[in-house]
């Protein structure tokens, strides 16, 4: 057994290290029965709180190097108006966002979560959940296992992911605030939904769902095919979270005006490998 991920994981509650383990087996199915359904699934205490509480200090030593902005942006994280669309056109809705990212490179080299990132073992298990085979972890240097940082009266609006699958890891609750809402599977490779984007854009909750992360839990999401949000950030404390990042795609990164709206930024890998998305998909 790795004895550093025995020191992370709950790995008696979750013994993600041993696959063809009874409870494991159990747990993934459980996993990839909410994600067909929902796009979402949640394991609560996942993290362990000594992991928990090193993981809240990494973090808090580089509060200084965390990419702070307030841009408004379109659910497609783009900052750029497209005049020739209709007025009321998704693409063409611009909301406000204040946020923050510690980027990926600024990780230290021993850093828990990075490490966390990069075993085999989360990889193999999140894939099993998803049932999906193979999934890469993301080649983005800036964003593969960002930190979202979202200080007092932070929101972040309606959006999609530019990768397909994220985990979310609640390192920090804040006071109050800080739902995070989703619409589960509202578009798909080829077919963008635009209608149904409008409505939730508008107003109409009839897809919504509301989902209250607590501290050391994990939760596997199809971001990528799902519109999803996080309310406003209240009282003293700021929201911290964890956002590991897998693809189907190895080659693949973010756009150059995604890394600079997003994690304020561009670095050469952006540019090189800027080319259109094979599911057709807006990014």
């Amino acid at each position: 057994m790795n004895e550093r991920l025995k020191s992370i994981v709950d790995l008696e509650k979750y013994p993600i290290h041993d696959l063809n383990s009874p409870i494991i087996k159990k747990l993934i199915e459980k996993c990839k029965k909410e994600l067909d359904e929902d796009s979402c699934s949640t394991i609560p205490n996942f993290i362990l709180p000594k992991s928990l509480a090193i993981m809240n200090t990494e973090l808090e030593k580089q509060l200084d190097e965390v990419y702070m902005s307030k841009e408004k942006i379109n659910p497609y994280l783009y900052a750029k108006d497209d005049p020739e669309l209709p007025k009321d056109h998704p693409k063409r809705t611009f909301m406000k966002r204040f946020n923050g990212y510690l980027n990926s490179d600024c990780f230290l080299k021993g850093s828990e979560m990075k490490f966390l990132y990069e075993t085999e073992e989360l990889l193999k298990f999140v894939s099993l959940c998803l049932g999906v085979s193979p999934i890469y972890r993301w080649a983005d240097p800036l964003a593969c296992h960002a930190y979202n940082v979202m200080e007092p009266e932070g929101i972040l609006p309606w959006h999609f992911d530019s990768c397909e699958f994220t985990l979310s890891l609640m390192i920090q609750k804040p006071e109050k605030g800080g739902i995070f809402e989703y619409c589960p599977n509202i578009r798909e490779p080829g077919n963008e939904n635009f209608d149904e984007v409008k409505k939730v854009l508008n107003g109409d909750r009839s897809r919504v769902r509301q989902l209250k992360l607590e501290p050391g839990d994990l939760q596997i999401f199809k971001g990528r095919f799902t519109l999803h949000r996080v309310t406003k950030v209240e009282g003293n404390k700021s929201r911290y979270m964890c956002i590991p990042a897998y693809v189907l795609d190895p080659w693949r990164v973010n756009t150059p005006e995604h890394s600079k709206a997003i994690y304020g930024k561009v670095l050469p890998i952006h540019l090189e490998r800027n080319v259109a998305r094979s599911d057709g998909l807006t990014d």
